[in-house]
């Protein structure tokens, strides 16, 4: 099967448009973060330059305990597990279903497009599936995404443990991406984690996180994985030959960012109030939002073509994403980033209303 063309390259002449407004482009699409990197992590980065010999595959003795310390504190992990740092989470996103040799591979039907990627270039099966289980083909391996992007949608308790009983039933291996766990909308409940609701018994769980939101790490390339030792430890042993490894200092900065939860907070605080300003704008356009419960991002339609929702946005000079980048479920939807300074959202917000 080929790959699909990069769904951004479709995009270049919207934001040619959006470019034209008299006062610039806002740009809402891609979701980089634009808040600065924590100092006492750059502090770190910086006290690790000096490194000259070859990382560990597996990650430093600090930085697994590091990572052990903020899964079981954070997440709920318990039982026996293992940690992996990994080369940002879009690294073993793509190519998970290849270290897994997987045949088939579901993932959700309005989804971050890697996990299709990843299944092509594996050569395995895509299959594109709904929130139950009960609608599931069987397969070698399923991704789930909570919160999801681009909808920001939350699995509830219930909803993981219907994923953990199709696991049990198939002897099938479960994917959770949970890269915007830090991030709820107010007055919605903290999202959990798969691992935690799997209560110790990890067999054939693995979950994946990234620093690049929680803490402003994008260019640092920095993400980990924890879950089922077994599986883990295939991953290991294919990236060691391959090659894949987290620069030292990345390491040293990472286990320092996963040992402070404060700069997480602010960082969610930030994201909740552009999502306050941003809201009430397409709301009074015409927008309705559906789901949004947490992560980066709005998700909303108008009932229309979602590359009609982008054009009438970037007549505005602001650039959203379209939904069907994520799935033909997606194609009257358009994903909205809060991942702009407090000023262009803010003026974002007034075009829109405008």
């Amino acid at each position: 099967m080929k790959l699909p063309d990069f769904p951004w390259d479709a995009l270049a002449p919207y934001g040619d448009k959006a470019k034209k407004h008299p006062d610039g482009i806002i740009d809402l699409s891609v979701g980089t973060p634009v808040d600065a990197t924590p100092a006492f992590i750059q502090e770190e980065l910086v006290r690790a330059s000096n490194s000259p010999g070859y990382p560990l595959t597996i990650g430093s003795p600090d930085l697994r305990a590091a990572i052990r310390t903020w899964a079981e504190k954070i997440l709920g992990v318990s039982g026996d597990y293992d940690v992996l740092p990994t080369i940002g989470s879009k690294e073993l996103v793509a190519w998970l279903p290849t270290f897994l040799e997987a045949k088939n591979v579901n993932f959700p039907d309005v989804a971050y497009p890697t996990y299709l990627v990843g299944a092509i270039i594996a050569g395995a099966k895509p299959q594109p599936v709904g929130i139950s289980p009960e609608s599931w083909s069987k397969s070698d391996l399923t991704w789930i995404n909570t919160p999801s992007n681009p909808t920001g949608r939350v699995h509830s308790r219930s909803e993981l443990q219907a994923v953990i009983n199709y696991s049990r039933e198939n002897n099938a291996v479960i994917a959770s991406d949970e890269c915007y766990l830090n991030f709820p909308a107010d007055g919605v409940s903290e999202p959990i984690s798969l691992l935690n609701v799997a209560n110790g018994d990890n067999r054939n769980l693995i979950s994946v996180y990234s620093l690049s939101k929680r803490s402003n790490l994008a260019g640092y390339r920095a993400g980990v994985v924890v879950g089922d030792p077994q599986l883990i430890e295939k991953i290991r042993e294919i990236r060691k030959h391959a090659g894949m490894l987290v620069p030292a200092p990345v390491q040293r900065a990472m286990a320092v960012a996963l040992g402070d939860e404060v700069h997480v907070t602010e960082q969610a605080a930030r994201y909740a109030a552009r999502r306050k300003v941003l809201k009430p704008a397409l709301e009074k356009a015409g927008f309705t939002m559906e789901f949004s419960d947490a992560g980066l991002y709005i998700w909303c339609t108008r009932n229309e073509r979602d590359w009609d929702s982008v054009a009438w946005l970037a007549e505005r000079g602001v650039l959203a994403t379209p939904g069907s980048f994520y799935g033909e479920a997606g194609s009257k939807y358009i994903r909205v980033a809060l991942t702009s300074t407090d000023a262009h959202i803010a003026q974002a917000a007034k075009r829109i209303s405008e």
